[in-house]
């Protein structure tokens, strides 16, 4: 992948949103010297689980680390398959072969960027167990069809939705369909923490049961001197001092909201109608959180490379699994299919700047810089 120089990028990616408030919140918190878990990740653990809407909610150290909770506490290992697209960050496989079990991998509708429920179908076997679909960047599951896979097959849906903050599909958010979705606060999304996750779910057995196995196994419900070890566990705790970065970014989440899609859809009025560009869809009666904004482009590394060296930070969308060696394992990973849905992603799919103080006038320079390259072929 090309090497991006910082320094030389007029126009950012993203940017963090990051106030005065926030940066006092955050310092309170060292003042305080209670910087492990504590008061303050509780206390953005239930912001998080209002704006959401669910009933459990638990901050983890990432959303990869949120998706190995997640299937430890299904019981998922050894002799059992997970199926997940080959049109995402690797974190979301990986997951499945840390704890165990077998990764069936199928491809993705390009028009949505999404699983292809079809080759969920195709693909479950006696010893599929769990689904893990992505709602990727930020564009939001069709639970109408995953709710009907799972009812007939028996099978759990863990979401990666580790970019769809804020997003919904029919009036519900995103958090709230699947047994468990697990989030990302990773500096690229919006509501950050630095590095973080947040899962979501509405069972209370599960809850504790993750919440247990973050705190090494830990049973905290009476007093210090009685704490209780009833399982091996880890830590994968979330710091108050990273909590604090996204409490504050939550407060203003609405806000935030409502200006990405602005801009989002003032992309989409720029480029409407422009030969050689594609604007992905999004999934009937879901409304996106456009974490990022994409277009399918023609010769995208060709214009990703020019777009970055005139100093706009443009990237590709993610990565398409089954070319990289560490999914080539027969062992751990099975690619089903011809996976073209995935491949034309991959090779065409390109991430253009969004973030809060982003102007409309930079989005102008954006598309006109874009657009002419087209033009000149």
């Amino acid at each position: 992948m090309e090497l991006i120089n910082m320094n030389k990028m007029n126009i950012p990616l993203i940017k963090p949103y990051i106030n005065e408030e926030i940066k006092a919140r955050v310092a309170e918190v060292l003042d305080s010297g209670y910087l492990t878990e504590g008061p303050v990740t509780h206390e953005f653990e239930e912001a998080f689980r209002k704006f959401i809407g669910s009933r459990h909610a638990i901050a983890v150290t990432s959303c990869t680390t949120g998706l190995e909770v997640a299937l430890r506490c299904l019981g998922i290992g050894p002799g059992d398959e997970v199926i997940v697209p080959d049109y995402t960050y690797p974190a979301t496989a990986a997951v499945v072969s840390i704890v165990g079990a077998h990764c069936v991998i199928v491809d993705i509708d390009p028009s949505t960027l999404l699983i292809r429920y079809d080759a969920i179908e195709s693909a479950i076997t006696r010893k599929t167990k769990a689904i893990i679909p992505v709602s990727l960047f930020g564009n939001p599951l069709d639970y109408n069809r995953l709710n009907d896979i799972k009812a007939r097959h028996n099978l759990y849906i863990i979401e990666d939705a580790a970019c769809a903050i804020g997003a919904q599909f029919e009036g519900r958010m995103v958090g709230t369909d699947a047994d468990i979705t697990v989030f990302s606060l990773h500096p690229r999304k919006f509501i950050t923490t630095g590095e973080g996750g947040m899962i979501t779910t509405s069972r209370d057995d599960w809850a504790e049961w993750m919440n247990s196995y973050k705190h090494f196994g830990m049973d905290a419900s009476g007093s210090r001197e009685s704490i209780h070890f009833g399982m091996v566990g880890t830590n994968y705790k979330l710091s108050n001092v990273l909590s604090a970065i996204g409490l504050g970014q939550l407060k203003d989440i609405d806000n935030l909201l409502h200006r990405r899609r602005k801009l989002a859809d003032n992309y989409s009025q720029l480029f409407a109608g422009q030969n050689g560009i594609v604007i992905p869809s999004v999934t009937p009666g879901g409304v996106h959180s456009y974490q990022s904004y994409c277009l399918l482009v023609d010769d995208r590394d060709r214009i990703m490379h020019i777009m970055r060296q005139g100093g706009i930070e443009v990237q590709i969308g993610t990565y398409s699994l089954h070319v990289h060696d560490a999914f080539k394992n027969k062992t751990d990973f099975t690619c089903l299919g011809d996976l073209s849905g995935s491949k034309l992603a991959f090779s065409q799919c390109l991430t253009l700047p969004l973030y809060h103080d982003l102007s409309m006038e930079q989005q102008q320079d954006i598309a006109n810089k874009l657009k002419s390259l087209f033009l000149k072929g």
